[in-house]
């Protein structure tokens, strides 16, 4: 089915809000990009996201839960025109999740540590159940006039589906004002709001309302890096964007992220994409179909 609405390579926006589909006829270049909270499932083929120095591969037996918005990698490893890749991605609905949180109790097969990840990003082996709720939303993209009525009820039940799974704790922690995953993300807000601008751990402390000691652990614990390294990575990627997507020069894209230095970008921005700016954007440019989206 999703290669029934995935004509050409790359990433689909469909008429059912927060679902993406994903098509890649070849195995691509590592692409860097941020991931939302989102549940990303695999038909065919598989990919690899790496989030720091930590890897995750999944194909369709697993699938990814990112309960964070995170710096990664994306690329995708199994792919041909005869058999491409083919995912979904769900943008997790944060009031829907909330509310059906208050429903829905705690699965004594959900609640042990052992199975729980601490991390933003985290595998899970898919349910058959979670799979059939998934082929009935991406089944009304077939019937357009449902969509409004049905999708909002199917959408429910793939997030009870993973209330009940083995994630269903961090997701739970996800919605919890004074849990270490949301104090977090809350210093991940405030630092994507101000990723352009210096700021002090202490400061970015006062935001998550932690200790500064607290925040360097359980930052770290969640997004695999610390959040000079997060702010960093941010800064890069938007850098990108705009001499990608609005043709600013490297030192204009460097000045109007926060870097002083244009020397100091440049070697950041190797080290990060492999390539010095004109080079890294010329050979985006050059072939686009072997960039992977980095999420989904």
């Amino acid at each position: 089915m999703i290669a029934q609405h995935t004509e050409v390579d790359g990433v689909v926006e469909t008429a059912i809000p927060r679902l993406n589909l994903v098509r890649m006829s070849k195995p691509t270049e590592p692409m860097q990009g941020v991931q939302q909270p989102a549940l990303c499932l695999i038909a065919q083929g598989s990919k690899q996201v790496v989030l720091a120095d930590e890897v995750y591969e999944y194909g369709p037996a697993r699938h990814l839960i990112a309960s964070a918005e995170l710096p990664v990698t994306g690329q995708v490893l199994e792919a041909s025109p005869g058999v491409p890749y083919l995912s979904l991605k769900l943008d997790l609905d944060m009031n829907a999740l909330a509310a059906l949180v208050m429903e829905v109790p705690i699965a004594s097969s959900s609640a042990s540590p052992s199975k729980s990840c601490g991390k933003a990003i985290c595998l899970s082996r898919t349910d058959p159940k979670l799979v059939d709720a998934a082929l009935r939303l991406v089944s009304l993209l077939d019937t357009p006039d449902d969509i409004p009525v049905m999708a909002p009820l199917i959408e429910r039940e793939i997030l009870y589906r993973l209330l009940r799974g083995d994630q269903a704790a961090k997701l739970r922690r996800m919605l919890m004002p004074e849990s270490r995953l949301s104090q977090v993300n809350r210093a991940i807000a405030w630092i994507r709001q101000n990723y352009h601008r210096p700021f002090s751990i202490d400061q970015v402390a006062r935001e998550a309302r932690m200790s500064t000691s607290s925040l360097h652990e359980h930052f770290r614990e969640v997004t695999a890096m610390s959040p000079l390294q997060y702010q960093k990575q941010l800064r890069l990627q938007e850098a990108r964007r705009l001499i990608l997507a609005e043709a600013l020069d490297a030192a204009s894209a460097a000045h109007r992220v926060g870097y002083d230095s244009p020397s100091q970008f440049s070697r950041e921005y190797r080290r990060l994409f492999g390539a010095p700016p004109i080079q890294d954007v010329s050979r985006l440019k050059a072939e686009p179909a072997a960039y992977a989206p980095a999420s989904a």
